[in-house]
């Protein structure tokens, strides 16, 4: 049995709003949360951490969910959420066009997977 690939999702939300990012053209162009690989040495908490820093240039420490999805029967998802302030703004690295804060149903309709939109839905 083939080891599943494991993954992060990290849903920010600032007040009543969430934090939709646009993946770059070249990665398909569309609308989703802070994700990425957990590396081999990192824990599920550590992964997000760091995708945070990586990809909105945020240090905190998200909320695991204790949401987990599996896709195509070989990657696993984790979901964590994090809280930021009022009037924070990310720092977009190289992964994403633009960002936009946006109330859960609009998040949603935005938002390209169906467990995010759900997630989003839910919080």
């Amino acid at each position: 049995v083939p080891e599943l690939s494991r993954e992060v999702k990290v849903m920010v939300r600032r007040g009543d709003e969430f934090l939709v990012l646009l993946r770059c053209e070249a990665d398909g162009g569309y609308w989703h949360v802070v994700a990425g690989g957990v590396e081999a040495d990192e824990t599920y908490a550590q992964a997000a951490r760091r995708e945070l820093r990586e990809e909105i240039g945020l240090d905190a420490e998200p909320v695991d969910l204790a949401r987990t999805y599996v896709y195509d029967v070989e990657v696993e998802v984790h979901a964590f959420l994090v809280d930021v302030p009022l009037g924070w703004e990310p720092t977009l690295n190289d992964e994403h066009d633009e960002y936009r804060w946006c109330p859960p149903t609009e998040a949603a309709a935005r938002l390209h997977w169906p467990e995010t939109r759900e997630l989003v839905s839910e919080l």
